[in-house]
């Protein structure tokens, strides 16, 4: 193993060395239903009322703003959240927002998922991106896993899981289950997880999603970045792991999917929200800075005027704001007809891309009004403390994402001229 190479328990992920054995099967009573095992062993703290669900998650958020605020630092120089940041989300429950009602997640709406994600990014960015991400993985392997392997994985808490969208690797068929090998970029939180899900190309099923305890993952330190440093978003390895077919996901004779319309939106729908959300808040948090500082910033050799008497800053502000908020709405009304399309069935795919067409929008405008902004900071932006800096790094960092790429307005354009369907990832 490489010097940068580590375990992930050699990464202080002491939670996954309590845990079943992935080799062992899993005891579960066989009388019982899936409902009364998860919620009974687990109770659900969510409210299922819309309003109140979202009322109960930034609650939440409020409950450890003061905790993420002083992680924060500390997370841009570790690489990685710091260990006060993670305890704070894993005490907040929010790292649950996407899971399925019967093992005790929010199952939130996707436009209340919005509003947390832009609760706890205008607090830390880096947290809320371990958030959310944390969030989609684990709901998504809590929607597909067996009876009897959701028991195995709660039974030492509700855990923490990172993982990828991109099929790598391969994974070997042999008795009993899977030998796993590959590695994957842009592990977001891995290095705080309890355990990994990564899709794998097999000589079985196309692609399997294995589930993996985070302490057989080795962890390669080489998460050196413009933005978004405090994500830990790391490479990550299986060295010829074994995966029971139990954590071999979508395999044959894979677990019933769990879960309403939220579970039912398949990709890149779960996980439109999630990008386009972030990127407005990152203008929004660049708005407030700014604003916070205008009135004592003067720019100038003879002294000068406040950045808040200068007609170009003013008009900067009220436009940023409006472009902005022009943003949640679009964002908000396509996920709302997207969502309401998935009552019943699949979501209508035409609706699908509108909603990443709508994020890829949001990104672009609150990458552009950021860089309007940061025009106006003078020296002290070039400083490693700076807070706009700091925000202008992230934003070039996310809007690289695979997720929030133009050729989703291509994808949209041939909807409209009835080209195609729609529905695909970029």
């Amino acid at each position: 193993m490489a010097p940068s190479a580590t375990r992930g328990s050699q990464a202080g992920l002491t939670r996954s060395e309590s845990r079943c054995c992935p080799g062992t099967s899993a005891s579960s009573s066989t009388s019982s239903t899936r409902s009364e095992r998860a919620v009974s062993a687990h109770e659900n703290e969510f409210p299922e009322n819309r309003e109140a669900n979202r009322a109960h998650l930034l609650a939440a958020v409020d409950s450890v703003a003061d905790a993420l605020t002083a992680g924060r630092d500390e997370s841009e120089k570790l690489r990685r959240l710091s260990p006060s940041s993670v305890e704070a989300l894993r005490s907040s429950g929010l790292f649950k927002m996407k899971s399925p009602r019967e093992v005790g997640g929010a199952e939130a709406h996707p436009v209340t998922q919005m509003d947390v994600i832009e609760a706890v990014t205008m607090i830390d960015p880096a947290a809320a991106w371990c958030m959310f991400i944390t969030s989609a993985v684990t709901g998504g392997v809590f929607a597909s896993l067996s009876d009897e392997s959701v028991d195995e994985v709660l039974a030492d808490g509700f855990p923490f899981m990172a993982g990828s969208l991109r099929a790598g690797g391969r994974a070997r068929r042999i008795e009993g289950g899977y030998r796993v090998s590959g590695r994957w970029a842009w592990g977001s939180g891995v290095e705080h997880s309890d355990w990994v899900a990564v899709p794998v190309f097999s000589d079985g099923p196309p692609v399997i999603r294995a589930l993996v305890p985070t302490s057989e993952v080795i962890l390669h330190d080489n998460w050196h970045t413009l933005g978004m440093r405090g994500t830990g978003s790391c490479d990550y390895e299986l060295d010829d792991v074994f995966v029971p077919d139990r954590f071999a996901i979508d395999a044959p004779g894979g677990g019933p999917p769990r879960g309403g319309a939220l579970m039912r939106l398949g990709l890149p729908a779960y996980v439109v929200n999630e990008h386009g959300s972030f990127a407005y808040a990152l203008g929004r948090l660049a708005l407030q800075t700014m604003t916070e500082t205008a009135i004592e910033k003067k720019r100038g050799y003879l002294g000068g005027v406040s950045l808040a008497d200068r007609q170009v800053f003013q008009r900067t502000i009220g436009q940023g704001t409006i472009r902005m908020n022009a943003c949640a709405l679009a964002m908000a009304e396509s996920l709302e007809r997207m969502f309401d399309s998935a009552a019943d069935g699949p979501p209508d795919p035409a609706l699908v891309t509108e909603a990443q067409a709508a994020a890829v929008w949001c990104t672009d405008e609150a990458t552009d009004l950021v860089s309007d902004l940061f025009r106006f900071t003078g020296g002290s932006a070039v400083m490693n403390d700076s807070e706009m800096q700091r925000i202008l790094r992230d934003i070039y960092t996310v809007q690289s994402h695979l997720m929030v790429s133009a050729v989703v307005y291509e994808q949209y354009g041939q909807i409209l001229l009835g080209m195609t369907e729609g529905g695909a990832l970029p």
